[in-house]
């Protein structure tokens, strides 16, 4: 059951941030950007392990793992600003997300910063 909310409340979120962005484009984008998944989570693995340092961990990876998601918001757009159908526009950008996710981590790793407890 406890499961069950879990994706209960995840499916919710998506569907009101959808539901919401056909209305307004703005308030779906705000909806979307705020981190309530993050904080659920956390609030959750709180509650299942009792262990603040993991939490913390997690929230620490969360903000490295975050960065190299946002050029994405940007050259998604951009194609579909230059005439890009949906799929390949959203191909590529999720292509230069995943490009800056190799770039971090070699980067994470030239400074010596680890991810993991």
């Amino acid at each position: 059951m406890y499961y069950a909310l879990k994706v209960v409340l995840a499916a919710f979120i998506i569907v009101a941030v959808t539901e919401v962005a056909k209305v307004n484009a703005w308030l779906g984008a705000l909806i979307k950007s705020l981190p309530i998944i993050s904080l659920v989570a956390m609030i959750w693995l709180h509650y299942e392990t009792q262990d603040v340092q993991q939490v913390a961990e997690v929230s620490r990876a969360t903000f490295w793992l975050v960065l190299p998601t946002l050029p994405m918001f940007l050259v998604f757009p951009a194609l579909i600003d230059r005439g890009w159908s949906f799929y390949p526009a959203l191909g590529l950008a999720v292509l230069m997300m995943l490009i800056c996710y190799v770039a971090l981590m070699f980067g994470l790793q030239h400074f010596d910063i680890k991810l993991d407890a």
